[in-house]
């Protein structure tokens, strides 16, 4: 424990500001008053309250919507009742504009919100079972688990119960409410699939099996941007798992650091220490000798909302309802807990891609025809894997729209690349922060600016290769700061790419695997690019993007592979005389002027050409030299 005791020490000689706040004052202090809030209204609450210790319940006040506030509420694994929904949907009507936002964390959020309202939709919320507390700020936020945790037939380990458990610890103790350096996630589950997204949590609970015995392995430091590590540690049974959660939170609270807000999740007390420095003092803390790692059994992508219908070992189905972009009503909820009771066992399930599930239905085909099903319809390759933070509109990061940026897109590339029996992972986030998870997507946007003949303008950073298995893994980026109005044609492409190579049933990332993995960054944007500048000028030429040669992720040789195979498109003959590997033979040999052999060639075309196969000293060596080229008129 001496090197987490050093680390605290060198990071912790000078506190935050909001840590030198949390000093000030109990967070309890402005549990108690809301009430006199209420009762006198907006301008009786305190800056520090509406600006941290109200956040410790899950009351956040929001600039963007001036004298209302948004209610963050904490819904285990995001499990609801019929009843549970039905509430919630009536507290969103009658206070809330009718307004709901599903999260990543399958969750709820209530905004437009009063405050001279707030003690009543949180009591209304209580007799149902459903609370707001610490999910805001620097505090242990909601658990989460499996949608189908003991109802899949990939489930080996129900998990559901240990998430309660879990939540004794800490729930409205003072022990626990904003004594953490910064938040802490945590997400269980013991099924083959991950549906909730279960690699990115600072501590995360992930189905292993070891010697034949059935558990956990645990992983850490998890957040926006960073995959948790393997801790190599196996928690054999319940009690492990508990003691193990204790013990690596206690640890956070006492050593994690209080300098830096933007470095001071577990994630940077690991890399500090290393892991197995905070492997070893999790062990010591518990009291326990944990196992080694095991073999980890949570492999299988979330691929359950590809289908209107999954069936459950009941033999009952879930129903996936599609939400786009989380955007959701109050009225909308009370639908679905109609509709939960009438054709379901009355239960619902929250997922980690703004959606969720109706359980227990047995008559499919009556449910689906509702009205509903019409407004969100199932089973649309551009919307049963969408995910969008919340933009411009609700957050003060945002420098996009975001939601419904993400809206047009799918609305659009339903229309002009349909897709049947198709998998893609669609994830925009509204700022570099990343709530919108969008580094885990097969297609992540970023909300970025950009300069269009000195206009500035909405755009997004376009990143590929985002994994959820496999221990999971960050995307990389093809394209920057591209306009929003651009963008829909640049993803057309794309589409239409996976729509022609992939193979039947073939997921997006499975394609990106097999197909797009062979490539840089590089040659996908610019390949991109490209395309989209000759269907908007009605040049045509079939061209794929697995046409040109694999180069070792060489893009000198991949720009020369593509300049000879547009050269002989539009010729029909050969660049050069005799090629030595991925480049021409002689250094020096010219090729015959493109615009002497095709008449009327688009000159921006030409021009690309040339410089690719131009004599060696000149030609361009990176696509970077001539994405410039390209014009949005």
């Amino acid at each position: 424990m001496q090197r987490l005791q050093e680390a605290f020490e060198a990071r912790n000689k000078k506190l935050n500001k909001i840590e030198k706040l949390k000093n000030t004052k109990d967070p309890f202090d402005a549990w108690e008053k809301l009430e006199f809030y209420a009762q006198n209204g907006f301008e009786s609450i305190p800056d520090e309250d509406k600006g941290y210790f109200l956040k410790c319940f899950g009351i956040y006040y929001r600039e963007k919507t001036p004298q209302q506030f948004m209610l963050k509420l904490r819904i285990p694994a995001g499990y609801l009742t019929a009843q549970q929904a039905q509430v919630i949907g009536e507290c969103a009507k009658e206070f809330g504009n009718d307004y709901i936002d599903l999260t990543t964390r399958a969750q709820c959020e209530l905004r437009y919100l009063a405050i001279e309202n707030i003690p009543t939709i949180l009591k209304r919320l209580q007799a149902v079972g459903i609370n707001a507390h610490q999910t805001g700020v620097d505090n242990i936020r909601g658990i989460m688990g499996d949608p189908f945790d003991d109802l899949a037939f990939d489930n080996i380990l129900p998990s559901h119960h240990l998430i309660l458990k879990m939540q004794e610890k800490f729930l409205m103790d003072k022990e626990w409410v904003s004594t953490i350096p910064r938040k802490f996630n945590t997400a269980i589950t013991g099924n083959s699939v991950n549906r909730c997204n279960v690699f990115v949590h600072d501590c995360c609970f992930v189905l292993a099996n070891k010697d034949g015995v059935y558990g956990y392995n645990m992983y850490l430091g998890g957040k926006v941007g960073e995959v948790a590590k393997d801790a190599n540690i196996f928690l054999k049974d319940e009690d492990e798992v508990l003691k193990a959660f204790d013990a690596i939170t206690t640890i956070f609270k006492q050593y994690g650091f209080r300098d830096n807000r933007n470095k001071n999740r577990l994630h940077f007390l690991i890399e500090a220490v290393g892991m197995d420095e905070i492997s070893n003092a999790i062990r010591k803390v518990a009291g326990v000798d944990f196992a080694s790692r095991g073999i980890t059994m949570t492999q299988i992508d979330y691929f359950d909302s590809d289908f209107t219908k999954v069936r459950l070992k009941d033999n009952s189905f879930a129903i996936h309802v599609a939400v786009p972009s989380g955007i959701f009503s109050g009225t909308d909820m009370i639908k679905a807990s109609i509709l939960a009771k009438e054709f379901g066992s009355g239960e619902l399930r929250l997922d980690m891609e703004q959606s969720f599930y109706i359980l227990g239905v047995y008559d499919v085909k009556t449910l689906i025809e509702d009205p509903f099903f019409q407004k969100f319809p199932t089973n649309n390759s551009y919307f049963n894997h969408q995910i969008a933070c919340a933009g411009t509109k609700h957050c003060p990061f945002g420098v996009i729209e975001n939601k419904n940026d993400a809206i047009e897109l799918s609305k659009y590339l339903s229309k002009k690349v349909p897709l049947k029996e198709s998998r893609i992972r669609l994830y925009w986030s509204g700022c570099v922060k990343g709530c919108g998870i969008h580094g885990l997507a097969d297609i992540g946007f970023e909300g970025a600016k950009a300069k269009i003949d000195g206009k500035v303008v909405e755009a997004v950073n376009v990143s590929l290769g985002g994994k959820l298995i496999d221990g999971a893994k960050e995307g990389y980026s093809i394209l920057r700061a591209v306009p929003l109005f651009y963008v829909k044609y640049y993803i057309e492409e794309l589409m239409l790419q996976y729509k022609a190579l992939k193979k039947e049933g073939e997921s997006f990332e499975k394609f990106h695997e097999r197909v797009l993995s062979h490539y840089t960054k590089a040659y996908i944007g610019f390949f991109l690019q490209l395309k989209t500048y000759l269907s908007k000028k009605g040049i045509e030429i079939k061209l794929d993007i697995d046409e040109i040669e694999k180069t070792g992720h060489n893009e000198e040789y991949e720009l020369f592979s593509l300049g000879r195979k547009l050269y002989y498109k539009l010729t029909k003959q050969s660049a050069f005389k005799e090629y030595d590997g991925y480049t021409n033979k002689n250094p020096n040999e010219k090729i015959e002027p493109i615009t002497k052999i095709v008449q009327d060639i688009d000159p921006t075309l030409a021009m690309i050409v040339t410089r690719i196969l131009d004599v060696k000293e000149k030609r361009a060596k990176v696509f970077s030299e001539l994405v410039g080229e390209f014009s949005y008129e």
